[in-house]
């Protein structure tokens, strides 16, 4: 299967809140690197930090599964480059809609690099700030 089909079906699965396909094609060493000067901004090294420190700290302050659409896809080579919305409310009841455009590596069918780029400013109203103890 190509990268642009992979990621788009992983979309898919985003689109009605299942993050398992997503959890699946990282790799063990992927990064992720979330772009902008907020307290969430920086680089996660490895499945286990991008899947506690990121994501994980993510969900608790959310009160549903988070549900992302990729609204356009495009591929070349290695890279996929998705533009998307994504669609929660917080535990606080404030909706945490934001607009995305994340940039994915791929390498032998699994995510190596995740740049992600975002409304930083709707992350720290709506979310808070990150702490280094969580």
């Amino acid at each position: 299967m190509d990268n642009k089909t992979l990621i788009q079906q992983m979309f898919d699965s985003l689109a009605n809140a299942d993050s398992r396909p997503f959890v699946a094609l990282m790799a063990d060493d992927v990064t992720w690197t979330v772009m902008g000067q907020t307290r969430w901004s920086g680089t996660y090294r490895g499945k286990t930090a991008v899947l506690n420190d990121l994501l994980g700290v993510l969900r608790v302050r959310l009160a549903e599964r988070y549900r992302a659409t990729a609204q356009r896809v495009i591929a070349e080579g290695p890279y996929v480059v998705v533009q998307a919305r994504g669609q929660a409310t917080t535990i606080a009841g404030t909706p945490y809609n934001n607009e995305y455009c994340f940039i994915y590596r791929l390498e032998d069918g699994k995510i190596k690099e995740v740049t992600e780029y975002l409304d930083t400013e709707l992350v720290t109203s709506a979310l808070g700030v990150l702490q280094a103890a969580e």
